[in-house]
């Protein structure tokens, strides 16, 4: 049987791999782990070690989808990677693609392999 919105319980929404995003904060408040995820806008905990701080954010979780449920509301599903196809379109300035398509011939690689490079720096 096929996910309907009516059929998508909180087990559901707790099995989907949401982004959980944890940082070591050292502010006014102290030190601490601050959690939060990504999909689910406004969805955050903290605790004194990575380990609290992700427990504290799965229960957060589990209250915010709760009353999303409850009050009928839509709730953003994590997206796969099979979605994205790796390509895009990007127009940018003569001179830049000039200056790039220099740059990779310099090197030696293609263009396309010399913008991945320089994008994931």
């Amino acid at each position: 049987m096929a996910n309907t919105k009516e059929h998508k319980d909180l087990a559901y929404y707790m099995a989907l791999p949401y982004t959980i995003q944890i940082r070591f904060m050292n502010d006014e408040s102290g030190q601490y782990f601050f959690a939060s995820v990504a999909e689910l806008d406004g969805c955050q905990s903290h605790g004194e070690t990575y380990a609290e701080a992700y427990e504290s954010v799965r229960e957060a979780m589990e209250g915010h989808l709760s009353v999303k449920l409850e009050h009928g509301d839509d709730i953003p599903e994590p997206v796969s990677e099979e979605k994205y196809s790796g390509k895009w379109l990007q127009r940018a300035p003569k001179s830049l693609h000039k200056h790039l398509m220099e740059r990779a011939a310099a090197e030696g690689i293609s263009f396309n392999q010399y913008c991945l490079y320089k994008l994931s720096k």
